[in-house]
């Protein structure tokens, strides 16, 4: 018998992947969206990929609000929570990101509880598990202080998202579905659609424009956007993941300098690999969000334990070059 998985955030970088993916495997998919206006984009994305979209519907559904969630999950064997705010610059209060993360968190947990749902499958961050250390090695035991001055608010909105549905899943004890989490690393990946609003993949369509003429002081575990899909299919069904997280990153990390001479090594002519002073980035910030979002991750390079996810997947990441070429590929072709 075929399984129904309700995907949420079905029309956003990831949530694409997720759905070419869950589709190419047999599985029934009820993507949500925040808007029907979305509908035929994610259709049309995927019919252009060749994924056969006949076990494809798409609901509507918001974060913000609790309207829709008991009927879209009825009859789901699985749900896959994508959907989550997402940006480095600080937004202009702090609940603006940090509500609709964690309350569209605990909106899909309950409805999972209340369709009998067997497994929930969330996407996270590693940011829930480093964003308070600046260096050194983190794992899936390891969590995000969210009183660090290390912390910016999307760090805060992550850990605190991930934080509700743990504690979602022990306070409603027997009959609680299961709880699996994925923690990507910064994704990369070429897109599926013709969106590159994702900040990692905006790094790269801005390196390539030459329009950043100085890389912060950051370096992060990456991962390709395909192998962040393909771990969240495996996650619905392995045996033994349950009431775990899981790290999706390559074990070493990449700092914005690297990216940029990868591209340029690879016959880029935009990409500098010029370094901003930490001080400059401070000083933005004294009028710019985004640089205040990043001031926290200044000399950031935390490296993350993959070892559990390798194991329990059978996991080998696509190599970083591939994914940097694949994605430089990609945003070029949609430059033109």
């Amino acid at each position: 018998m075929t399984s129904t998985v309700l995907l949420t955030g079905i029309s956003g970088y990831i949530g694409l992947h997720c759905a070419k993916q869950l589709l190419e495997a047999g599985f029934f998919v009820r993507g949500s969206v925040r808007s029907v206006e979305k509908s035929r984009e994610v259709l049309d994305t995927l019919a252009a990929c060749a994924v056969d979209t006949r076990n494809l519907s798409i609901v509507e559904l918001d974060l913000t609000s609790d309207a829709g969630w008991s009927e879209a999950i009825t009859g789901c064997d699985f749900l896959m929570h994508v959907a989550s705010p997402f940006a480095i610059a600080n937004p202009r209060t702090e609940e603006e990101m940090i509500t609709p993360a964690v309350d569209g968190t605990l909106r899909a947990m309950r409805a999972a509880l209340g369709a009998g749902v067997k497994r929930v499958v969330l996407t996270s961050s590693v940011v829930a598990m480093h964003g308070s250390m600046k260096v050194g090695k983190f794992t899936p035991e390891t969590w995000t202080d969210v009183g660090s001055p290390y912390v910016n608010t999307y760090i805060r909105s992550k850990t605190l998202a991930e934080r509700a549905a743990w504690d979602f899943v022990k306070t409603a004890g027997v009959g609680s579905p299961e709880l699996v989490v994925i923690n990507p690393g910064a994704v990369f990946g070429p897109p599926l659609g013709r969106d590159i609003s994702g900040q990692s993949m905006t790094s790269v369509d801005q390196m390539l424009r030459g329009k950043i003429p100085m890389v912060p002081n950051i370096a992060f575990a990456m991962v390709d956007v395909r192998d962040v899909a393909q771990l969240h299919v495996q996650a619905l069904t392995a045996p033994n993941v349950q009431g775990q997280r899981f790290i999706a990153a390559h074990a070493e990390t990449f700092s914005f300098g690297e990216i940029a001479q990868q591209l340029k090594d690879a016959g880029y002519k935009g990409p500098s690999t010029r370094k901003a002073p930490d001080f400059m980035i401070k000083l933005l910030a004294l009028f710019d969000r985004e640089a205040q979002g990043m001031v926290p991750m200044l000399g950031m390079r935390a490296e993350p334990d993959t070892s559990a996810t390798r194991l329990a997947f059978d996991w080998t990441p696509i190599p970083f070059s591939k994914t940097l070429k694949d994605s430089a590929e990609a945003v070029k072709a949609l430059q033109a």
